[in-house]
C-alpha cells in the first residue's frame, strides 16, 4: 500500500480509522493513532449549530490536541448549514472535513442526512459544492453504494463528488437499506475506484489482516476505513500495517499488553470525560476489549454497576490478574484476536 495523500497531507499509511458517533472520541483518537492508523476522524458533528452548545457536542468539537492531520466529519442536509458548520470547525481546529453521506441511522437519516442524501443527486452536488467553496482545507465525502439495492447510484455520486472538487472518497460497500448485514459489495468499490482519479477507500467488513489485503486487492483501493473492528482492539491497525508491509502475522497480544492499553484507554477516558460521564463511557470500550475473553460476560454485569473510577481500574487489574492464573490463559495470550 502506497503512501495516500489528501489535499497537502501525506499520511504514514492509508489505514483510517472510520468515524462512529459515540466511539471515536478525542481518547480513542489518539489511541489508534498511537497503535498505526493514519488518519483518525472525528465523532460526527451536526451541522445544526444551534445544536453546538449541548456537552455532547462541545466535547465532539475538541480538536486541540488531537495528531495531525485533523479530519472532522460533518452531518446535515442543508448546503449552507453544512457550508457554516465547516467553516466553524476549521476555526475550531479541523484541517480536513468530511461530509457524511454513510450514515444509515433512522434518526440521521429521517433528518434527510447522511445516506438519505444519496437520494437526491441534485442536493449532493449543491452540498459538495457549497462545503467545497466554504473552507480552504481538503473535503473528503462518506458515502455507500446507494440508497437500496434497487437504486446503487454510488458511481454517479463518485463522478459528481470528483467534478465537486472533494479530494478523497470513502465508499462503505452496502447500501443504506443494507445496514449492516449480508456482505460488503466489492465489485462495486472496485467499479468507483476505477471511475475516479481520487483517492479511494474501502469499507465494510475488514477485521483482520488477510482480510484488508484481500479487500485492497478486490477493489483496488487506495486505503482501508475500519470501524467496528476497532472497538476493543484498537491495535488491528497495527496489525493490518505490519501484514501489508511484510506478510508475516505479529503474534497475538500479551494479556498484559492488552491490560496496559486498557487501563491507559481508561484514565483517558476519566479524564477528557470527567468521573461521572467517563464511567458511563468506559463500560461499553471495556465490555468490547474483553468479549473474547473468558468469564467476561459475568465480570460485565458486575463492572457496569460500578460508578466509579478508582472502582473500576481495580476491577480490570482483577479480572486480569485471574486470567493470569487461569489454564485457558495461562501463556499469557490473548484469547482470541
Amino acid at each position: 500500500m502506497s503512501a495516500v495523500r489528501i489535499g497537502p497531507y501525506t499520511l504514514q499509511n492509508g489505514l483510517i480509522l472510520a468515524p462512529m458517533a459515540g466511539v471515536t472520541d478525542q481518547p480513542f483518537r489518539q489511541l489508534c493513532r498511537q497503535l498505526g492508523a493514519g488518519l483518525v476522524v472525528s465523532e460526527m458533528v451536526t451541522s445544526d449549530m444551534s445544536l453546538w452548545n449541548s456537552r455532547k457536542s462541545r466535547l465532539r468539537m475538541i480538536h486541540e490536541g488531537d495528531p495531525e492531520p485533523r479530519s472532522v466529519q460533518i452531518a446535515g442536509g442543508d448546503p449552507q448549514m453544512l457550508a457554516n458548520a465547516a467553516r466553524a470547525n476549521v476555526e475550531l481546529g479541523a484541517q480536513i472535513i468530511d461530509i457524511n453521506m454513510g450514515c444509515p441511522a433512522k434518526k440521521v437519516c429521517n433528518k434527510a442526512a447522511g445516506s438519505a442524501l444519496l437520494k437526491d443527486e441534485q442536493l449532493v452536488t449543491e452540498i459538495l459544492q457549497a462545503v467545497v467553496a466554504a473552507v480552504d482545507v481538503p473535503v473528503t465525502l462518506k458515502i455507500r453504494t446507494g440508497w437500496d439495492r434497487a437504486n446503487k447510484n454510488g458511481l454517479t455520486v463518485a463522478k459528481i463528488a470528483e467534478q465537486a472538487g472533494i479530494v478523497a472518497l470513502a465508499v462503505h460497500g452496502r447500501t443504506r437499506a443494507d445496514l449492516y448485514t449480508g456482505d460488503a459489495e466489492y465489485d462495486t468499490i472496485a467499479e468507483i475506484k476505477r471511475a475516479v482519479s481520487i483517492p479511494v477507500f474501502a469499507n465494510g467488513d475488514i477485521d483482520t489482516p488477510a482480510k484488508a489485503r484481500y479487500v485492497l486487492q478486490a477493489t483496488g483501493a487506495d486505503g482501508l476505513l475500519i470501524g467496528r473492528a476497532a472497538q476493543g482492539r484498537p491495535w488491528i491497525f497495527r496489525e493490518i500495517e505490519h501484514y501489508l508491509r511484510t506478510g508475516e502475522t505479529l503474534p497475538a497480544l500479551q494479556l498484559s499488553e492488552v491490560e496496559r492499553i486498557l487501563l491507559e484507554h481508561l484514565a483517558a477516558l476519566h479524564l477528557f470525560y470527567g468521573d461521572v460521564l467517563g464511567v458511563r463511557i468506559a463500560r461499553k470500550h471495556v465490555g468490547w476489549y474483553l468479549a473474547t475473553l473468558p468469564g467476561a460476560r459475568e465480570f460485565r454485569a458486575h463492572f457496569n454497576r460500578l460508578d466509579d473510577t478508582e472502582a473500576q481500574c481495580a476491577n480490570v487489574r482483577e479480572f486480569f490478574s485471574a486470567r493470569y492464573e487461569s489454564p485457558e490463559t495461562r501463556d499469557g495470550e490473548e484469547v482470541a484476536a
